[in-house]
């Protein structure tokens, strides 16, 4: 993904609006989307069925646009769930994801009657549908406090590009906790922040069913066909899902269009990422000049400062000498040595001796 590779496989890609659609949005993908969310899931919390919810949230005025999911489900325990798929990175994308957080977990109020008729759906089985409608209908005394008593919503957030507000790892997992201890305040709130350019592993590496199910979703829009090594029985279900040649006339038409966005986009990212990487190396060759003929004059500066004093020192001391030499000689002829014994044993010029 961090590449140019926009070769078409046999299989759907899932970074794409209509692609993802296809492998976890339709009713015939339904179990394929429990598993995967099962994996993410897995230890926390178990999913045995679910049904779409509508994934358009209506805006309260004319100045608040809305909010589309790419999926809304509610489970058969009253949790409710949203996927979301985001290809290429914008500003205050998680800011985002908190907006969509708190939509959902302030609608639960609202829609108090609607969820526990969604609720009663997923449990119909064996059971007098006009009894349950009966039961709709009979009022509930319930106390103020119980009014909000919130169901968990879980936001999945599969994410094509690094984030620069996460840590630079594949998964993120946030909850509402105490800062000081991270022990969890409020179970209710639960985002998943998946980063896929850091999943790495090759499939030999992956152990796991979730592991696979990952490195599927990350290269399946690549492949010929699915590798022999995912043998169990949810990949069987992928790859008739997810081939390009099973897809409605409708389907395939959209997702051509879907496609061929992908890779504009890509195309104009990498294009974008060129250019600033040329601007970045043009600026730092620039700096690095600046820098190079400051720090020359800086460094030519100190060199003269230090041979300066070391000349001073030299000269100071060639002085020195020779006065102490002078002196000497001086002493020598009053004591009535010749000029050149003086010379010998001061090595100053006969010359200079006799002016003395």
């Amino acid at each position: 993904m961090d590449g140019m590779d926009l070769t078409c496989g046999h299989f759907v890609n899932p970074f794409t609006d209509i692609g993802f659609k296809i492998i976890f949005g339709q009713p015939a993908s339904k179990e394929l989307l429990i598993t995967l969310l099962n994996e993410l899931l897995s230890g926390e919390h178990r999913i045995t069925n679910l049904i779409f919810l509508d994934k358009e949230n209506h805006s309260d005025s004319m100045a608040d646009a809305g909010i589309i999911y790419d999926l809304y489900c509610l489970t058969d325990t009253g949790e409710y769930i949203i996927v979301e798929m985001q290809n290429r990175f914008h500003s205050s994308f998680l800011d985002r994801t908190l907006f969509y957080m708190c939509r959902a977990i302030g609608r639960q109020v609202e829609n108090l009657r609607e969820k526990r008729k969604k609720e009663r759906e997923l449990r119909m089985d064996g059971h007098d549908a006009e009894e349950d409608d009966f039961l709709l209908k009979e009022p509930m005394q319930e106390n103020y406090g119980t009014r909000y008593r919130l169901s968990t919503v879980y936001g999945i957030f599969l994410m094509n590009f690094r984030e620069p507000g996460l840590e630079e790892k594949f998964r993120t997992d946030t909850v509402i906790a105490d800062r000081e201890n991270g022990r969890v305040v409020n179970p209710h709130f639960r985002q998943i922040f998946l980063q896929f350019p850091y999943f790495t592993r090759e499939l030999k590496e992956c152990e796991t069913l979730y592991d696979k199910l990952i490195y599927t979703l990350k290269n399946m829009q690549h492949w010929n066909r699915m590798p022999d090594a995912l043998k169990e029985q949810v990949f069987s279900r992928l790859e008739e899902l997810a081939a390009v040649a099973n897809l409605s006339m409708e389907d395939r038409i959209a997702y051509d269009k879907a496609l061929d966005r992908y890779r504009v986009s890509r195309i104009v990212e990498e294009d974008a990422r060129e250019a600033g990487w040329k601007k970045g190396l043009e600026e730092g060759r620039a700096e690095g000049r600046a820098e190079g003929r400051a720090e020359g004059r800086a460094e030519g500066r100190a060199e003269g400062r230090a041979e300066g004093r070391a000349e001073g020192r030299a000269e100071g001391r060639a002085e020195g000498r020779a006065e102490i030499q002078i002196a000497i000689a001086r002493n020598l002829k009053a004591l009535g040595m010749n000029n050149e014994q003086i010379a010998k044993t001061t090595g100053l010029r006969e010359e200079d001796i006799e002016g003395l």
